[in-house]
């Protein structure tokens, strides 16, 4: 005679072998878990694609000052390169940077600084947020004092950053050509 278990129960030794449906079920969960993970994140270049487009700064001071050109726009906030164009292609300006120093080229002159910060303060005559440019051109919103941007339209390639404190005012215009 058979040797009756209650419910639920097994002998002691006795392996519980699993519904064919669970195991089914449990294998796809665990595939669709596994295809849900990602490999871990490897940390960013300083350089990335170069930007490229043109750019318009319009600076009110008493007399209104305002530069546009093409422009290129390579690495980051901490090295990198930025080359201005005139309308026919030639290179107006090489600005290179890194860390502890800064030099813009124009034609046979070049200039040097110990930031970049500094030369484009000395170029310009205004201060231009580097740090905050290269967070905004890739869509990324972060607050630079005195300034307010506008990436309504970055996905379009286009940004509009204002300055209103300290003076002189000034407007940076960019539109991307990616």
């Amino acid at each position: 005679m058979p040797h009756a278990t209650p419910q639920g129960l097994q002998p002691q030794g006795a392996t519980q072998r699993l519904p064919h449906w669970f195991a089914s079920l449990l294998a796809v969960f665990v595939l669709l878990l596994a295809g849900c993970a990602h490999p871990p994140a490897t940390p960013e270049s300083p350089y990335r694609a170069p930007w490229t487009g043109r750019l318009a700064l319009q600076v009110e001071e008493t007399a209104s000052q305002s530069f546009s050109a093409s422009f290129e726009l390579s690495g980051s906030a901490q090295q990198g390169q930025f080359v201005l164009f005139n309308p026919l292609g030639n290179t107006l300006a090489r600005i290179q940077w890194n860390a502890s120093h800064a030099e813009i080229t124009t034609g046979q002159n070049t200039r040097e600084s110990e930031s970049l910060d500094a030369l484009l303060r000395d170029v310009l005559g205004t201060d231009i947020p580097v740090a905050a440019l290269f967070n905004w051109l890739e869509g990324t919103h972060v607050d630079a004092v005195g300034w307010q941007v506008d990436l309504s339209a970055i996905s379009a390639g286009r940004l509009v950053a204002q300055r209103h404190t300290p003076t002189p005012q000034a407007t940076l215009r960019i539109i991307l050509t990616r």
